[in-house]
C-alpha cells in the first residue's frame, strides 16, 4: 500500500519540519561531479510555496455567520474561471505524486485524518512543503452526525493538536468525514478554532468507481451537468495510483479552459483563509 519515497523527497521532507534541527550528514558527491550540492537543491526544491491571488473585484468572499458559528462553505463565488483542489484521508501515500505538485506548481488543500500521519509524518511534510496547507479532517474518520458531542469534539481538536505540532500550523478549516455534519459539529469545531467548515461541490473519483459515474468518474453535486463551474470546490482522495489520477483530472481542467486556484486565498482570514475580511 506504501510504496518507497524517492530519497530526495524523504530526505527532503525531514529536513524541514517544524522541529528539523541541524543538516544532517549527507554523503559527498564523487568528486568527479559537479552541480549544486545536496543542501542546496533541498533548499530550492523545498521552499514553501506562495500562490497567486484572485484579482480584485473577480470573486464575493463569503462572510462569518451571525450565529458566531463556523459557516458552511462548498463553492467559491467567482467569475475568473478557476477550480479548487482538496485531498482528504491519507491512507495511501504515492511519493510520484509530491514531485508531479512541485513540477506542475499546483496549489491542493489537504484535509487530513490524523491517524494515517503515524509513521508517514514526512510524507505529508512533503507535501506541505510543496505547497498543501495541513487542514483538519478528524482522527479517526468518524461520521459526525451521528457522535456524541464529546467524541465530535474529541475527533476534531486532537486533530488540531496534531496537525499543529506535526506541521507547524494550526489549521482553521474543516471537513467533515463524508460531509456529515449538524449543529454540535459546528460548536465543537467552533471550540476546536476552526473558521469555517468546507465542503464541495464536484467530486473526483479518483482511484475508485463513483455512483452512476464509473471508475475514475467525475460529478457535480449540484446536479447542473458535468463540467466545471467557476469557483467549483472539487473533492479526491490520497489513494493509490494519485500521480496519475491527478493528471487526469488537471487534462479535464485545462481542456476547459480552467486552472487550479488555492482556495484559501479566496477565503477571509475569518473564515480561516489569507483573504482581507
Amino acid at each position: 500500500m506504501r510504496g518507497k519515497m524517492p530519497v530526495i523527497a524523504t530526505v527532503a521532507a525531514g529536513l524541514v519540519g517544524v522541529t528539523a534541527g541541524a543538516w544532517p550528514s549527507v554523503r559527498d558527491a564523487p568528486a568527479a561531479e559537479t552541480g549544486p550540492s545536496m543542501r542546496t537543491q533541498l533548499s530550492a526544491v523545498l521552499g514553501d510555496k506562495q500562490w497567486a491571488t484572485p484579482k480584485p473585484g473577480s470573486w464575493t468572499p463569503d462572510k462569518p455567520e451571525a450565529s458566531g458559528l463556523p459557516p458552511i462553505v462548498r463553492s467559491v463565488n467567482t467569475q475568473e474561471k478557476v477550480v479548487f483542489l482538496t485531498i482528504d484521508d491519507g491512507y495511501e501515500y504515492d511519493a510520484e505524486f509530491v514531485n508531479l505538485v512541485r513540477r506542475e506548481k499546483v496549489p491542493i488543500l489537504t484535509f487530513l485524518t490524523t491517524q494515517y500521519v503515524r509513521g508517514q509524518g514526512q510524507y505529508f511534510l512533503a507535501m506541505r512543503n510543496a505547497g498543501s496547507q495541513m487542514e483538519n479532517h478528524t482522527v479517526s474518520h468518524k461520521n459526525m452526525a451521528i457522535q456524541a458531542p464529546e467524541t465530535q469534539r474529541r475527533e476534531i481538536c486532537d486533530a488540531q493538536e496534531t496537525i499543529t505540532k506535526q506541521y507547524g500550523r494550526r489549521p482553521q478549516i474543516f471537513r467533515p468525514p463524508f460531509g456529515s455534519y449538524n449543529e454540535t459539529t459546528r460548536k465543537m469545531a467552533k471550540e476546536c478554532g476552526i473558521k469555517s467548515i468546507m465542503l464541495w461541490s464536484a467530486e473526483f473519483y479518483n482511484g475508485t468507481s463513483g455512483p452512476g459515474v464509473g471508475f475514475n468518474g467525475f460529478a457535480r453535486g449540484d446536479g447542473a451537468g458535468k463540467g466545471f463551474k467557476p469557483g467549483d470546490i472539487i473533492l479526491m482522495h490520497y489513494r493509490k495510483g494519485l500521480a496519475q489520477q491527478f493528471q487526469t483530472i488537471l487534462g479535464w481542467i485545462r481542456e476547459q479552459g480552467f486552472r487550479p486556484a488555492a482556495v484559501e486565498n479566496y477565503l477571509p482570514t475569518s473564515l480561516g483563509g489569507n483573504a482581507p475580511g
